[in-house]
């Protein structure tokens, strides 16, 4: 038996999805009449139904599909649920702690076809066999409509799983931060050509990224997602992103991506995010709403299929202070009429209905229409032109705003022909199952390994570089390091010695979480918000580190920016890192690798002086201590072209 279909609970309520113009193989929609085609696909092939028959164009398939359709199995279509792995491979049974209804009741009762998959993937021949499982439970009701299954970022080597999940089986790469620090749209396109197989492996069609947001304001939360502060950089970028899922055209051996989050969630006021009713408003104080938008025209230019926009309401411009999802001037005006985007608009996570996530209590993210109902909130999403809801498991609403002729039918119609039409591009009407034999050998292979841990080590940044002590080389076994921030079996089983006192130490190397103030919450507790700057207690405790008078190397873990003067005073050498293995870290300052990584961002001097900027300009804090594109380079190890005769050099040089 369902429970009233509230979303899931665990780490999920947010991210999604983008969306293109409707490319067809044949000619535009279909004007056959419904008797013809169906006659024809009758005769053509044996009696299959005309959706069934791979040789009809796509539009007819489409046309023929929806005729057939009632209501509710329309309706299904325009939810996209948070999907669990049940116990030793089986479909979930549900949780009604957890307001989460069991996969059986969802698929057969709900009729959802769209889902997004939670959790680790840490063995693929089991996770492909789900799949197919999931797919044979669709292929079961009236129509057999196929599941297509999405997935938010997979890939990056993180530890916040209120905003992605850990790499688990694939191979592992920087944060999209990392990417961007690279500033290489070749190795852009070949990760996401990699992820791509990766994906198409396990089943997942549909990539609940990019995120393009453009960071003008370094306090937000959301930022480790993103390609950093400069849009023209995340246009060239996220063209290559989106290619490498999805091919030059999409088909069978794509995945689907959602740019979000539309028009830019970059601008968040005071540096808040709209999870949360206290972070629910976007500014645009310097009037700059067109440079969000740069990397949003050049993904519909790309060929972007689904796009989502995000949960904040604009204040203090032009358009009504309501959630994007719900505004119809940011969704059709803006999105579809300015920016000529005629594909999918899928909601960000949790706009109807409350829910639990994580343990905490988490209101519908309606921000200015909190006062309506579970319908009007529906009925308004709607109206202002999205196309399904994502977190959401709630069709009976939309069934009932029909047969209550609030919205009509031929409304409906119009997001189901598009969101059917994709799952007919992707292939899934003819071949909906995987191998999951194939999947264990191209998950995590060797190569795809190799090349994401390459990209990890290069993209490490170098913003001060002493004396040129790095990289460290030629050092004996008897040399003792004081480490913080990673195990010190990286080091021991590099035949060095650790010590627990600095003083004892020839070396200390410091890997250190980009400062944040801790909130509380189950999920709440997720987000790394509030001030960029160290507590004075830690400031202190560092300190007395960098006083040691040992060669101290900092590695910044960058997940936003970060205002660390202290560390930049006080360290001998610092790096910046966007998503990185211990492994990687040694990699590059005992010189088996090379940091080549910029700066995506500038590092504020202050939170005082971010504070004193405007949310949606960039690169406006006063005197940054690191400004966007710094990064150092080790020197030629042997001082190549120098006339040096081989004697090695090591020379700070941008």
């Amino acid at each position: 038996m369902g429970l009233r279909n509230k979303p899931s609970r665990a780490l999920l309520a947010f991210l999604a999805l983008s969306a293109w113009p409707l490319n067809s193989f044949c000619l535009g929609a279909s004007q056959i009449p419904p008797k013809f085609l169906l006659g024809r696909a009758s005769n053509d092939s044996e009696g299959l139904p005309g959706y069934r028959n791979s040789s009809l164009c796509i539009n007819d398939r489409v046309e023929d599909l929806i005729q057939r359709m009632t209501l509710e199995e329309k309706v299904g279509q325009m939810f996209h649920a948070m999907l669990y792995p049940g116990a030793n491979g089986t479909l979930d049974q549900g949780n009604a702690t957890a307001f989460r209804n069991s996969t059986d009741f969802m698929i057969g009762e709900q009729l959802l076809t769209h889902f997004n998959l939670v959790g680790d993937i840490t063995d693929a021949k089991e996770s492909a066999d789900f799949y197919n499982l999931i797919q044979k439970r669709a292929l079961e009701t009236r129509l057999g409509i196929p599941i297509t299954l999405s997935s938010d970022p997979r890939h990056a080597f993180t530890e916040n799983a209120g905003t992605g999940f850990n790499a688990g089986r694939f191979s592992q790469w920087p944060e999209t931060l990392g990417l961007a620090a690279l500033r290489d749209a070749n190795l852009v396109r070949k990760f996401a050509e990699i992820a791509r197989e990766e994906y198409l492996a396990v089943g997942l069609r549909t990539a609940l990224h990019p995120q393009v947001d453009v960071t003008t304001e370094p306090r937000w939360a959301r930022i480790s997602g993103t390609f950093g502060e400069n849009a023209e950089l995340t246009a060239e970028l996220l063209a290559a992103y989106i290619k490498g899922f999805q091919g030059d055209k999409l088909g069978a051996y794509s995945v689907s991506t959602v740019t979000k989050h539309f028009p830019g969630g970059g601008p968040m006021q005071n540096g808040e995010d709209s999870h949360f009713a206290y972070g629910k408003n976007e500014t645009y104080p310097g009037n700059n709403l067109e440079y969000h938008l740069i990397p949003f025209r050049a993904a519909v230019a790309a060929g972007a299929r689904q796009m989502m926009p995000y949960y904040s309401r604009p204040v203090d411009t032009p358009f009504e202070a309501v959630g994007f999802s719900f505004n119809k001037e940011i969704v059709t005006d803006l999105l579809r009429n300015d920016l000529g985007f005629d594909g999918i608009v899928v909601t960000d996570w949790g706009l109807i209905t409350d829910t639990w996530i994580a343990g905490q209590y988490m209101p519908a993210r309606a921000w200015g229409v909190e006062s309506l109902s579970e319908l009007e909130r529906a009925a308004r999403i709607l109206n202002a032109g999205c196309d399904q809801f994502g977190g959401e498991t709630r069709p009976e609403l939309i069934v009932e705003l029909v047969q209550t002729g609030v919205i009509t039918e031929s409304r409906i119609d119009t997001s189901v022909r598009k969101l059917l039409r994709e799952k007919f591009l992707l292939g899934l009407f003819d071949n909906p199952f995987v191998d999951s034999d194939a999947a264990a050998r191209v998950v995590g292979n060797e190569y795809f390994v190799r090349l994401g841990n390459e990209a990890q080590r290069r993209a490490y940044t170098l913003l001060k570089n002493k004396d040129s002590i790095l990289p460290l080389r030629n050092l004996g076994p008897q040399t003792k390091f004081y480490v913080e921030g990673f195990n010190a079996t990286y080091i021991t089983s590099r035949n060095y010695s650790v010590v627990t006192s600095v003083e004892d130490a020839d070396y200390a190397l410091l890997r250190l979480a980009a400062p944040y103030e801790p909130r509380p919450g189950g999920f709440e507790s997720m987000f790394h918000a509030g001030s960029l700057e160290f507590s004075d207690e830690e400031k202190t405790r560092q300190a007395a580190i960098y006083a040691a008078g040992v060669p101290t190397v900092v590695d910044m873990m960058l997940d936003r920016p970060a205002a660390v003067p202290e560390v930049a005073e006080g360290a001998t050498a610092m790096l910046a890192s966007f998503g990185s293995s211990s492994d990687a870290f040694l990699d590059v300052i005992f010189g088996l690798a090379e940091p080549e990584g910029k700066l995506p961002y500038d590092l504020p001097r202050s939170n005082e002086a971010v504070e004193a900027g405007m949310e949606d300009v960039p690169f406006d804090t006063k005197n940054p201590v690191f400004k966007y594109g710094h990064g150092l380079r080790y020197a030629d190890r042997c001082g190549e072209g120098n006339g040096s005769s081989g004697k090695c050099l090591f020379v700070q040089k941008y």
